[in-house]
């Protein structure tokens, strides 16, 4: 049994990015610049927005932070992001979700410039990974992927199961799985049979918000298990994976807090950093 260590591959992944940043700014005197937009006072969405903050400056990417009232109108957001796309010095533009009930979240993202689109949540690159074709890759499914990759290089050929067909995760990561040769099942609420379809997995994906809810006898002593819920039990944040009765029972897992959650900043970061060299390629 394997811990995949989030925390120390999403290190390498910024290390890299910021070497590479420091030598396009030697050249060009230019760097990437990531602005986020925060609605309200939501707590989580304020601590990932802060992380972001972080991790985007540790690198050498300017880093803005556009905070908004909780009762701002749909029309003034999409104001803000229009002004956001026209600007030459933005590179990439993420609305941190979610939002309140005022505002159509769709309309918000398919407002952001397809370019700028550093999260992957615009329907045009939603169709270039479905349809095989470029396009800028969600960061979860991404960091979910070199997670993965981590444990097993080669995945032609196996049996990945994911736990939730959201549009943020479970539908992207079954294209990620796709495109390297995986068989994908996606099982959900109105599956039948959903203990039987895992204990089958290669790899599992769970990203349903159900705390615990793969227990022991839902997995295979091969299998990698990747856990992408985050949910707040008694105080304490548990994955959708009942850890500590699983871990011994597979080949490799991820923890909660520390396994998903830096590689999905990482990812964000690699996104703004690939939004930023197209830009200067003009």
């Amino acid at each position: 049994m394997a811990i995949i260590d989030g925390k120390l591959l999403a290190q390498n992944i910024k290390d890299s990015l910021k070497q590479e940043l420091e030598v396009i700014k030697k050249k060009t005197n230019k760097s990437p610049k990531l602005t986020v937009i925060l609605v309200g006072d939501f707590a989580p969405s304020k601590i990932y927005v802060k992380n972001k903050e972080k991790s985007a400056t540790e690198i050498g990417i300017q880093s803005e932070v556009i905070r908004l009232p909780q009762e701002v109108s749909e029309q003034e957001l999409l104001k803000k992001i229009e002004t956001l796309n026209t600007d030459q010095s933005v590179n990439g533009i993420l609305v941190q979700l979610p939002l309140p009930k005022q505002i159509n979240k769709e309309k918000i993202i398919n407002a952001i410039n397809i370019g700028k689109d550093v999260d992957g949540f615009h329907p045009y690159n939603v169709g270039c990974l479905s349809s095989n074709t470029g396009g800028v890759v969600p960061c979860t499914p991404l960091g979910c992927l070199y997670l993965i990759q981590s444990v097993e290089k080669n995945l032609r050929g196996l049996n990945a199961v994911i736990i939730g067909r959201s549009n943020l995760n479970g539908k992207p990561m079954a294209n990620l799985l796709l495109k390297e040769d995986c068989t994908v099942t996606i099982v959900h609420s109105k599956t039948k049979n959903i203990k039987e379809i895992c204990q089958g997995a290669d790899i599992l994906v769970a990203a349903v918000g159900v705390p615990n809810l793969v227990k022991k006898d839902w997995v295979n002593k091969n299998m990698i298990i990747i856990d992408v819920g985050i949910n707040k039990v008694n105080d304490k944040i548990v994955g959708d994976v009942a850890f500590d009765e699983v871990k011994e029972k597979v080949k490799a897992i991820t923890p909660v807090p520390g396994g998903v959650g830096p590689m999905t900043i990482a990812c964000l970061l690699k996104n703004t950093v690939e939004s930023f060299k197209r830009h200067l390629n003009g």
